[in-house]
């Protein structure tokens, strides 16, 4: 098992056994939207955010956009980081039929792609921290590239994200983020070079 500081929040019952059998550390589960209504665990998180930090690992699907959205404005005031699993099709072994938008969600998508996932995250596994270029990509420079602000911004994105194998659901904003932990400016030069 992998250690890892942060409490690693995830939707439902299915992803937290997938989760428990991968990482070692506290898992808790949102309830999918049931999360929006209970303030007890609001509150728990907005806890573990400040001492531990929070790890949001939702599937790649509209729902799981807006839940990671809730959870990283709930803990604003403490640690969150941001693990993406990639686009994949499919349905998951257990279900009749695949989910609206057809995506796999966390328990649905391998262990590989899971640990992949959390070490792009940026938090530190088995008490190492994976070292990092320190060249920060802006928004400007978004801007600049065509990423943001154009009228084909979003189709860049979208071929941005796809060779970065993240969820296509992401903002600009978040893509920034991602940009940032997995390696700043000069992975961004090379894939757009790519693209």
């Amino acid at each position: 098992m992998i250690s890892i500081e942060p409490v690693i929040i995830v939707e439902g019952r299915y992803d937290k056994n997938k989760i428990k059998q991968i990482f070692d550390t506290v898992v808790l589960e949102t309830a999918g939207f049931g999360i929006f209504k209970d303030k007890e665990k609001a509150a728990l998180i907005r806890r573990l955010a400040r001492t531990r930090g929070i790890l949001v690992l939702t599937d790649p699907d509209h729902a799981g956009f807006l839940i990671r959205g809730y959870l990283k404005n709930i803990a604003a005031e403490g640690k969150v980081y941001h693990a993406y699993i990639p686009d994949r099709l499919g349905k998951e072994k257990r279900k009749a039929h695949p989910s609206r938008e057809g995506k796999l969600g966390v328990e649905g998508v391998t262990e590989e792609e899971i640990i992949q996932a959390v070490r792009r995250s940026g938090v530190a596994m088995d008490g190492r921290q994976e070292a990092r270029e320190e060249t920060p990509v802006t928004k400007a420079d978004l801007y600049a590239l065509g990423l943001s602000g154009g009228p084909d911004s979003k189709e860049k994105r979208r071929l941005l994200l796809k060779k970065l194998d993240l969820p296509e659901n992401m903002t600009a904003g978040a893509l920034l983020e991602m940009i940032n932990i997995l390696g700043g400016a000069p992975l961004l030069k090379q894939v757009m070079e790519e693209i």
